[in-house]
């Protein structure tokens, strides 16, 4: 073998050896991309003309989508007719996470109202609880306008221009129900009852739910102070206490009547202590506010057939006779806001729907939802007082009715008229069909006192005072007796007979005042009511010191 022929073949086994051939390149990816142009036609000539897929026609923004490999785009850019070039980002549905549906605004009638531009505007609220957190939609309302007027904190007796810290989360909750200005992820409609009501927060109650009698009063003196200040119609008081003595003996009921005698108008709840009679707090048992009971549409919204009453729903009558509740509003599995690092949530995390909204059950949430209905009512009439509030309100509320037999499904003292309806009410005329008999001023000024018509007959049964209008417990033509005569010859006895939670529907279309009084007033207090006997504070067994008694925001309930 020449040398030459030597040095041929070593070349070549080093070659086999060391060199690997190099595999020609892969073809490039076909990406998303959104192409805008002068024109739609101007992006869509582009894309094609560097060999690109259109996927998508976009005229609404002068573009196309496309499917090109980088190299593709890179030449894109470089035509005419081109103006920006976008990846196409993948986005993922909110699926309810930031705001869920809330069913109670439809299930009130204030989504009818809201479609009519009623939604609270230029009415202003005040709550007192423990303060709320400041989430948008709390803060600021359906046009983004701030709302929040004022914060004062009731316990360390300052204004705070910051705002306030809820560490419990209760009056956040209760705010929300009332104001919340976001809508749904489903259907757009708003999640609060009132959702564009200014708002007036007082922080009377720590991170535990709890207050003093003092604190709470020198709240409620704060807010009358500065009623004109604000422009303050409406005052929810979601908390209570067990009675301590007559309403017109507690001083915190004597502050709430000041409020109602300034030309606020209170909204209180009811009380969670339910069901036995008698359960009803301070200060729902003040005759003149109106006391608000629970309802549930048993977890079926939209069908009103199984809705029942609460069984921790508080009832009357009151010790010095009186009807409470006066109605009843939706109080069951409540969706809200409450954050994460709030007590309620930290303590009870099996009710939270997302990061931002959570389910409590109580009459505070009704109370919340009728106060959003009084401010909307206030919104199109603002010339009523307090009195003329209450009477339409309670004048246009739907009853639970057993349809078989026509009867009331539950006692007059526990729905009182029945479920609030906030569009009935703003369409109402009535007025002069509440409060009658009483006089708040006399009251105040400790030269009258008043009882109600309320009485226990022989068998251990409440009823309504007879009024020389006998009634069998069933409906009339003329409307519903007991509130257009004051009249319960026979009454309703407690829970016996109807069963009060076997889900009866609330009907609409009933006429409830005729130009009565309801309740049938009250009457100047002479020798008490017969059944009172035994209560301790009555006998003197309570000895209490109102500076300090402990209140508590309505007590925690499961869902229903």
């Amino acid at each position: 073998m020449t040398r030459k022929q030597i040095l041929a073949t070593a070349f070549a086994v080093s070659a086999a050896l060391f060199w690997t051939p190099v595999a020609p390149p892969t073809e490039e990816p076909a990406l998303g991309y959104i192409v805008q142009g002068s024109d739609q036609a101007a992006a869509a000539a582009a894309v094609s003309g560097v060999g690109g897929e259109i996927t998508h026609r976009l005229g609404i923004i002068r573009a196309v989508g496309a499917r090109m490999t980088p190299g593709q785009v890179s030449r894109l850019r470089e035509r005419d007719g081109v103006e920006r070039v976008w990846e196409d980002r993948p986005v993922e549905i909110a699926g309810g996470f930031d705001h869920v549906p809330t069913d109670y605004p439809s299930l009130v009638d204030a989504a009818a109202l809201h479609a009519q531009g009623i939604t609270g505007d230029g009415v202003t609220v005040a709550v007192l609880d423990t303060g709320s957190h400041g989430w948008v939609g709390l803060y600021f309302d359906s046009r983004n306008r701030y709302r929040r007027l004022a914060s004062y904190n009731a316990i360390l007796g300052v204004r705070v221009p910051w705002g306030l810290i809820d560490g419990s989360g209760h009056g956040t909750h209760v705010t929300s129900i009332i104001l919340n200005s976001r809508t749904d992820d489903e259907q757009g409609l708003f999640t609060g009852v009132a959702p564009d009501v200014d708002l007036v927060e007082v922080k009377a109650f720590n991170d535990d739910g709890m207050g003093t009698y003092a604190d709470v009063i020198r709240g409620l003196d704060w807010i009358v102070d500065h009623q004109a200040a604000y422009g303050i119609r409406v005052l929810n008081l979601s908390f209570s206490a067990e009675p301590q003595s007559y309403y017109w003996d507690d001083p915190l009921n004597q502050a709430v009547m000041a409020a109602w005698q300034a030309g606020i108008f209170v909204v209180t709840s009811a009380g969670n202590g339910g069901p036995d009679p008698m359960t009803v707090g301070v200060p729902a048992n003040v005759p003149y506010v109106l006391t608000v009971g629970a309802m549930s549409d048993n977890f079926t919204p939209g069908d009103g057939s199984d809705d029942i009453l609460t069984s921790f729903s508080a009832a009357g009558p009151t010790v010095e006779g009186f009807v409470k509740p006066e109605l009843v509003a939706p109080g069951g599995h409540m969706a809200g806001i409450v954050k994460s690092w709030q007590k309620l949530r930290r303590d009870h995390p099996q009710h939270a729907i997302n990061h931002r909204y959570f389910r409590i059950s109580g009459t505070s949430q009704s109370a919340a939802v009728a106060t959003g209905a009084a401010a909307l009512l206030l919104q199109v009439h603002p010339e009523l007082t307090p009195d003329e509030v209450k009477c339409r309100l309670m004048a246009t509320a739907n009853p639970a009715v057993d349809p078989a037999s026509g009867l009331l499904a539950y006692s007059v003292f526990q729905q009182g008229s029945g479920l609030i309806s906030a569009a009935d009410a703003v369409a109402s005329t009535e007025s002069g069909c509440v409060n009658g008999g009483l006089d708040v001023d006399e009251d105040l000024a400790g030269t009258e006192h008043y009882v109600g018509p309320a009485r226990l007959d022989a068998g251990g049964n409440f009823y309504i005072e007879d009024a020389g209008y006998p009634w069998n417990g069933f409906y009339t033509v003329s409307g519903i007796p007991w509130i257009d005569a004051g009249s319960w010859t026979d009454g309703i006895p407690w829970i016996d007979g109807i069963p009060w939670i076997d889900g009866i529907p609330w009907i609409d279309g009933f006429d409830f005042v005729e130009g009565s009084p309801y309740p049938p007033g009250g009457t100047p207090w002479t020798d008490g009511i017969p059944w009172i006997d035994g209560i301790p504070w009555i006998d003197g067994e309570v000895d209490w010191d109102e500076e300090t008694e402990l209140l508590s925001i309505n007590e925690w309930v499961e869902q229903e």
